[in-house]
This record gives structure tokens, C-alpha cells and sequence, in this order.
């Protein structure tokens, strides 16, 4: 993935997660064993696991979905050495994860990341045939950035947040209520091009690293591919990570642009 860059790209973006994935229908075979199997697979580049929640389902109308076998309440995450990258699996579902583990950590894009996600997600599909656990029916890509926009950057009170997001202001009808103490937004958008839905989030947070007050702003695209082929799945990733990308641009201002150092 060489092509020059055509998307909106910053020097010094607030991203701190990028996920890309799949959400395939539960195989039935799978059960707890597997998890080691794979481990056994991958355990040179992705020496620790832990045991997580899971993933409640996607249905096919993009909703949550109920499990619909006990294996779909056992998720796990492998960790590469340094923990900047995981790969996240349970019985319907395969993830892969960059994460920005220190703060001179270098940012990478996209068109670094899908590379390791194409192989890893090839070694998971080899892993399953070689077990006899069938071909997963992929029912949805997914693309999801995590960013960190610091208090002090671009922003002091709730108040202010109308400098960060556009669309959302402090106004009141009859200036009665003081300015907000906390300020939560959640936002859904159809995507077009691909049978999808994008997904905003911005939540107050303390970062567990450094006790800084922060929004974590999360962008999510689901949305379905053709087929479940290799090529098919690539293609949905890549509109969805589209979307992703000028959805976060649209939603924040500006001027936390300027401060990002937006170069495109």
C-alpha cells in the first residue's frame, strides 16, 4: 500500500488506537482449547495472552446481537513483546490492534497497519482450516481509530467543547443552567458506497498512564462486505477506513485542525 496519500492526514494527530477486523458468523466447533492452539501458532511474535469479555455479536442490521453459544462470552487478547500491537479473538470475531503504548511512540498509519492485519488474519483462516473449523462467513469489517484530545489542547472546560466539535454547543434556551461539569456525545451516520454505519463517541476519561483529563473520541465504521473473500474484505476495510477518516475531519473544528498540524 504505496499510493500516495488523498485522505485528510496530520503531523501530530491525537490517534492512540487503531482496529481493524472482521465479525464472522460463531463457529461451532470452537471452544477453549483453540485459543492455546493458535496461541502455540503465534506465541513467538505475541509472547502474552489475556482473557477479556467479549464482543457482544453484530447482528446483521449493525445492532448487538445476544450470544448464542457460552463459547461467545471468552475472548483473548495475544500481545506482541512491547503491547503496541494485539490481536483480539473469540468465536465470531478477529481483531487486530496498534496501540500507542508511550507518548514518543511514532504514529502509524493505515497503509503501515493492513499489512500485519492481512497476515495475520491469513494465518487465523490457515490456523482454522488446518483444524477442520471451517471457512468463516465474514458479515462485517470493522475500523476503529481511538483518539486522546488532552485538556489544555484546544480546550479547558466542557464549555469550550463547540471549539472541538462543531456540531455541539453549550447553549441553553434560557441561560439558566451553568456550563457543564461533563459532556458525553454519541453519534450514528449511515455510510454510503458500502451497507455500513459509522459510529462517533467522545467520553470524558482519565488516561491510566499519566492521570491526564482527556475526551477519548472513538470513530467506528461496520460495515458489510461483497463476499467473504480476502479481496472483498480488503476492499470493505479500505471504504471503511475512508470513513473513518473524513468522519473524525468533519466532526472536530478547525482549529484543533490547525493544532493536529493538518498537512492534506
Amino acid at each position: 500500500m504505496t499510493a500516495a496519500r488523498t485522505l485528510p492526514d496530520f503531523e501530530n494527530p491525537p490517534a492512540v488506537e487503531t482496529v481493524m477486523g472482521v465479525h464472522f458468523a460463531p463457529i461451532s466447533k470452537w471452544q477453549p482449547p483453540y485459543f492455546g492452539l493458535f496461541w502455540a501458532r503465534i506465541k513467538s511474535d505475541y509472547p502474552r495472552i489475556q482473557m477479556q469479555p467479549p464482543v457482544l455479536p453484530q447482528a446483521p442490521d449493525l445492532a448487538p446481537a445476544q450470544p448464542q453459544s457460552p463459547w461467545e462470552f471468552v475472548r483473548c487478547w495475544f500481545f506482541n513483546q512491547d503491547e503496541t500491537r494485539l490481536i483480539q479473538i473469540q468465536n465470531n470475531l478477529f481483531l487486530h490492534n496498534w496501540r500507542k503504548v508511550r507518548p514518543a511512540e511514532k504514529y502509524l498509519h493505515y497503509g503501515d497497519l493492513r499489512p500485519h492485519f492481512e497476515k495475520e488474519w491469513q494465518g487465523f483462516r490457515e490456523f482454522l482450516e488446518q483444524e477442520a473449523l471451517g471457512v468463516p462467513k465474514v458479515s462485517l469489517c470493522e475500523v476503529t481509530y481511538v483518539n486522546h484530545i488532552d485538556r489544555g489542547s484546544g480546550w479547558e472546560t466542557f464549555a469550550d467543547l463547540s471549539e472541538v466539535f462543531p456540531n455541539w454547543s453549550p447553549k441553553t434556551s434560557e441561560n439558566y443552567l451553568p456550563s457543564p461539569e461533563l459532556v458525553a456525545i454519541n453519534a450514528s451516520y449511515a455510510v454510503h458506497g458500502v451497507e455500513g454505519r459509522l459510529q462517533i463517541s467522545a467520553q470524558p476519561a482519565i488516561r491510566q498512564t499519566d492521570a491526564k483529563e482527556t475526551i477519548q473520541l472513538t470513530v467506528t465504521v461496520r460495515a458489510k462486505p461483497s463476499s467473504s473473500s480476502n479481496e472483498d474484505i480488503y476492499r470493505c476495510l479500505d471504504e471503511a477506513r475512508k470513513w473513518v477518516v473524513l468522519g473524525f475531519t468533519d466532526f472536530t473544528s478547525p482549529k484543533m485542525h490547525r493544532i493536529w498540524r493538518r498537512k492534506i
